[in-house]
């Protein structure tokens, strides 16, 4: 059974044989790298469906890694690091990490999480095309699109935000709290309440960079929710 390619970019040699081990009995096929510049020729070359992706590593940190995957894909990322402080955290989501995991860890955590992932990307929810205003989001391509005098502008979400705007324009002009957004579309995250804070002003500034201004609005002491319908 061949559920996938994991790039597994780790500069510990324990560590990497460990995940090594735990994926490929899950049934993923894996490539490994032990320094950020091998990781980024693994990712042009090969194109893996989800990388775990380590911060401290030679020649290349993982933020710049995942900086630099983030200008040409949307592949799920997962940071798995020793380094456990909030703004790491909110860096790598700012980003555009899925998820974050600490080191130490248990082996079926990270295999729990990889699957969940996955899942998240390739098994949509609810119908097909949601819309609200000029936004159109196709839940089966994962595509979410902006309306405007210039035609149809794709937004370059990651999978994170995609969820976020899905599950808001299920549900219009509805107050989420940060922690139901989070429960929602992050469900087996251990990240902060807050870091819904990130997402959202990403969110924010991918739309409103592509004509859709006015959307996403705070609620005081509540969270955010949806304007009523926006010209872009």
């Amino acid at each position: 059974m061949d559920r996938g390619l994991i790039l597994i970019v780790e500069d510990d040699p324990d560590i990497m044989q460990i995940l090594d081990a735990y994926l490929i009995r899950d049934g993923y096929r894996t490539v490994r790298a032990g320094d950020g510049e091998t990781a980024i020729t693994h990712f042009s070359m090969l194109r893996p469906d989800l990388i775990l992706l380590d911060i401290r590593l030679p020649k290349l940190d993982g933020i710049d890694v995942l900086t630099r995957i983030r200008r040409e894909r949307d592949t799920p990322v997962i940071m798995v690091t020793a380094l456990a402080e909030d703004m790491d955290k909110l860096t790598g989501l700012r980003l555009g990490a899925d998820d974050y995991i600490i080191k130490p860890f248990n082996p079926q955590e990270i295999i729990a999480r990889v699957n969940a992932v996955l899942k998240r990307t390739r098994q949509p929810v609810g119908a097909s095309i949601l819309r609200f205003g000029a936004i159109e989001i196709d839940t089966e391509s994962y595509i979410a699109a902006v309306y405007g005098d210039a035609g149809r502008t794709i937004l370059p979400l990651t999978l994170s935000e995609f969820r976020i705007l899905a599950h808001m324009t299920r549900r219009p002009t509805h107050a989420f709290q940060r922690a139901d957004i989070l429960d929602a579309c992050l469900p087996e995250s251990d990240a902060l309440a807050r870091t819904i804070d990130t997402h959202i002003a990403n969110l924010r500034k991918k739309l409103t960079d592509h004509g859709a201004c006015g959307y996403l609005v705070s609620v005081r002491s509540i969270g955010y929710r949806l304007a009523g319908e926006q010209k872009p």
